[in-house]
């Protein structure tokens, strides 16, 4: 039954829905220079969005700067915090002398495990 009412249609080709009723937002195009390269780079936004400062250039990776009027815009420093890193973190809660500590702890360890291979029960994997 199935094959009979897919009969005729490419599944995924093409939608089964309409663009009857469907109203397009106002775009615009923004434009962006890396001041690296040079190279300049248009992307479309809605109209009422709010353009980021910078965006990553496609040529290059470094950042490339909104332009308005043909002149760049002033980057802002904004109040948003910066993202932290675990080694950040780490270090907020232990100094670095604590964690060379911790290090020679655990590889003592790990090598002590590692070197009690003389128990005949203990099988190695593939060996």
């Amino acid at each position: 039954m199935a094959d009979r009412s897919l009969r005729g249609i490419r599944l995924g080709a093409q939608s089964l829905q309409s663009e009857e009723g469907v109203v397009f937002m106002e775009r615009r195009a923004t434009e962006y220079k890396c001041d690296t390269c040079g190279q300049e780079t248009t992307l479309m936004f809605a109209a009422d969005a709010e353009a980021p400062q910078t965006w990553e250039c496609r040529h290059c990776g470094a950042e490339a700067v909104l332009q308005v009027d043909g002149a760049s815009v002033k980057l802002e420093d904004s109040d948003e915090k910066v993202a932290r890193t675990h080694w950040d973190m780490l270090l907020e809660r232990r100094t670095r002398d604590e964690l060379e500590e911790l290090l020679a702890e655990r590889l003592a360890y790990v090598r002590a495990r590692r070197g009690a291979g003389d128990d005949p029960t203990r099988h190695r994997i593939g060996a």
